[in-house]
């Protein structure tokens, strides 16, 4: 199934009546098994969290008008907030937990491709599948990296099971991907394991290709496409430019790039391993696609020798500049109208589209002539797009072989001692930048506390100003009540000023961070800050309250 199937807009959904039950409890065993994940941290594998009696996690029946009361069951009105059903099902631990920074994803180690494909979310489409995400229930910030290798949601959820449950839910809607499916196949990431994942993504260490340097780029469109989009907030912003970072000083300060291949080259050398050696200087070749990857197999094969073929694209101009730039090469332009004409004179094709539909399909390959060779040459299909632009049962044409994106790891198996050596060198770096974004994280923690104490102040403020101006009658000039309002505004801000300056993290004083975090306690003690609505609270009531009236 491929994603143009699906509807980004059908995506979100209103969870004012979504049923989840917090009754639900999990295992002992399954408390074990989540302990032992994370003793050992290996992240690649899928994640099971509850044993086949209960649901992926705790429900809640958030549309119940009954509730048990001195051991009889009592109804209770439709309006009974969703927050207050919480509360009497246990929800005090509930609302007293900090935001999580969390990582719900499929990759080319833990999925393999037919189940990427669907899953995968066009880039066009990451700043509204951003807002989708965060107008989930439990959903603060958000952030989407898709790509050929993996699809990964990062998320600031306010619970971590009620956000794993919805951000799943919402990858099946999207994709049609049943959640029983989805489950085999992710891996959930929390805090800092979810960061030192994305450092090591942008850093090359996760990709098929050690070292590999397009993984970079893509973290940067992350960013780029991320720009003034709603949700993606401060923290996961935050968290991807760091990645950013991390990944250019690996690169910078190791030599884990040199030598090293990307997907695009190791679909070359592939093809090359697949052909007859008398053959590959002589093979003809054609490219659909000459986007960020075509453009690379484009390179790699001008690199080693291949001098005459021809590249199918949308449009002329991309063509036109990568002739302009490989001057020795003989590239011939085709439109997309020639595409089966064109494959039945070559004997190597490379897809590498965008297309969310098949280019290829077994009807159509069986009407193309066989490759015309006399040592017995197979038609190869190299297919490094994800969604895949062959369909798979083109492997069963004859005198056809189809490759995928999974396929390359016989490539990339060469060198691979070199490779680790070099990978523990980059680790180093990661540790260090994990350990910098975590203390940066902490610091951010101070921001709901100053916010707080300024509401705590302002309602005094703005009570006593009340008082004063009802003591002095209805007939005070406007410039009077002014003159009032000022003074009181001036005292709580100078008041004010000295915590506040205690609580700021800009460096400027040169405060340490547990310096920082002992203010936020000690303001939080003296004015009962934490006595008062959560932060999380607030943020829950706020989401259930907008959710509500876009259902009415």
């Amino acid at each position: 199934m491929a994603v143009a199937s699906s509807s980004l807009t059908g995506g979100s959904f209103n969870l004012s009546s979504t049923s989840c039950s917090t009754s639900s409890s999990p295992s002992l065993d399954c408390f074990r098994h989540q302990l032992s994940f994370f003793g050992s941290r290996r992240r690649i594998k899928p994640l099971v969290y509850w044993t086949r009696s209960h649901s992926l996690s705790p429900k809640c029946e958030l549309s119940s008008n009954s509730v048990v009361k001195n051991g009889k069951k009592e109804s209770r009105t439709s309006s009974l907030s969703a927050l207050e059903l919480l509360k009497t099902s246990a929800a005090d631990r509930y609302t007293k937990e900090s935001s999580s920074i969390m990582v719900i994803g499929l990759n080319i180690h833990t999925a393999p491709v037919e189940v990427r494909e669907k899953v995968s979310i066009p880039e066009a489409q990451w700043p509204q599948a951003i807002r989708e995400l965060c107008s989930l229930n439990h959903i603060e910030e958000a952030a989407v990296l898709s790509t050929c290798n993996r699809i990964e949601i990062y998320v600031l959820a306010l619970a971590q099971n009620r956000g794993i449950k919805e951000v799943t839910e919402w990858m099946s809607k999207f994709s049609g991907v049943p959640v029983t499916e989805l489950c085999q196949h992710r891996f959930l990431l929390y805090n800092q394991d979810a960061t030192q994942h994305l450092f090591e993504v942008a850093a090359g260490l996760d990709s098929l290709v050690l070292g590999e340097g397009q993984i970079l780029a893509q973290v940067k469109q992350v960013v780029k496409n991320g720009q003034g989009v709603p949700g993606f907030g401060r923290k996961i912003s935050e968290l991807f430019k760091r990645a950013i970072t991390t990944g250019k000083r690996v690169r910078t300060e190791t030599n884990i790039s040199s030598g090293s291949v990307s997907v695009s080259s190791a679909a070359v050398e592939l093809a090359l391993l697949k052909l007859p050696e008398y053959s590959s200087s002589m093979a003809r070749v054609l490219i659909v696609g000459a986007g960020k990857m075509g453009k690379l197999v484009i390179r790699h094969l001008a690199a080693k020798g291949c001098k005459k073929m021809v590249v199918i694209n949308r449009t002329e101009d991309r063509v036109a500049a990568i002739r302009e730039e490989l001057m020795d090469a003989d590239i011939v332009y085709k439109p997309f109208s020639e595409l089966l004409a064109c494959a039945a004179q070559a004997d190597v094709i490379f897809t590498c589209t965008a297309s969310k539909a098949p280019l290829f399909i077994k009807e159509s390959v069986q009407a193309l002539p066989s490759v015309d060779s006399e040592d017995g040459c197979r038609r190869l299909f190299i297919d490094i797009s994800v969604p895949r632009n062959v369909e798979p049962s083109v492997a069963e044409v004859e005198g056809a072989d189809v490759y995928n994106v999974d396929d390359l790891k016989e490539v990339v198996e060469v060198n691979k001692e070199d490779r680790l050596r070099k990978k523990m060198e980059a680790e180093t770096i990661i540790a260090e930048e994990v350990k910098q974004f975590e203390a940066l994280k902490d610091s951010l923690e101070t921001v709901p506390t100053i916010k707080k104490l300024r509401a705590y102040a302002e309602r005094i403020r703005s009570a006593e100003v009340d008082k004063c101006l009802s003591k002095m009658g209805d007939d005070i000039p406007q410039h009077k009540k002014k003159a009032i309002y000022d003074l009181s505004l001036g005292i709580v801000n100078k008041l004010l000023h000295g915590p506040m300056q205690h609580l700021k993290c800009d460096g400027a004083e040169n405060r340490t961070l547990s310096e920082i975090l002992e203010n936020m306690h000690a303001l939080n003690r003296i004015f009962g800050l934490d006595t008062e609505m959560s932060v999380l609270e607030e943020k829950v009531r706020a989401k259930i309250e907008q959710n509500q009236k876009q259902s009415s």
